[in-house]
């Protein structure tokens, strides 16, 4: 097992952990907190495989994607999320990236993800195209996409969000805080 990977993660805790885990599994690994850390490894390393964070202190991991991509064409970068959804998951695909996981995701879920383990021994994939197949979606969960759509339109201004939307700002924060259960 010689693959190399880059773990782009903002949260201390989690990228430790992550690392650690790999690590005792053979893996090789290297560790970003920002995106420019992440892009400097990345090109001089050159890895096999990037775990992303979506969110990354309050920037979009989507758009380390096409970069990371460009340093390297056969790099397969699994997003890693809290604030899953339909619209960043079929984006996140869309640029590039070969699956797309909510947090908390297990480390043999973060391997199948990268196509390295059993899938007999493991549980099924939580891929976009499983996000999707939730369909219908609840009326709140409707919502709370469109307001995710809205607010990257607005590359996440939530005072222009607001106003884009005829809401009031406060209102509006309220409505991202509630993460709706259901798709």
């Amino acid at each position: 097992m010689n693959e190399a990977i880059l773990i782009i993660e903002d949260d201390n805790t989690l990228r430790t952990t992550l690392q650690r885990a790999l690590k005792r599994r053979g893996y090789r690994t290297q560790e970003a907190k920002t995106p420019a850390l992440a892009l400097k490894l990345a090109e001089a390393s050159r890895p096999d495989w990037v775990v992303l964070d979506l969110n990354l202190d309050g920037a979009s991991g989507l758009a380390l994607i096409p970069r990371l991509l460009a340093l390297n064409q056969s790099c397969r970068i699994v997003v890693l999320t809290g604030y899953a959804s339909i619209t960043t998951a079929v984006d996140a695909i869309k640029l590039g990236a070969v699956q797309y996981l909510a947090k908390p995701a297990d480390i043999d879920t973060l391997l199948q993800a990268f196509g390295h383990t059993p899938p007999e021994s493991q549980p099924a994939r939580n891929t976009a195209s499983s996000v999707a197949q939730a369909l219908p979606m609840t009326v709140d969960r409707v919502e709370w996409e469109h307001l995710q759509r809205v607010l990257r339109d607005h590359h996440g201004n939530i005072s222009a969000t607001a106003r884009a939307l005829n809401m009031h700002r406060r209102t509006l924060q309220r409505k991202l805080l509630r993460l709706p259960v259901k798709a």
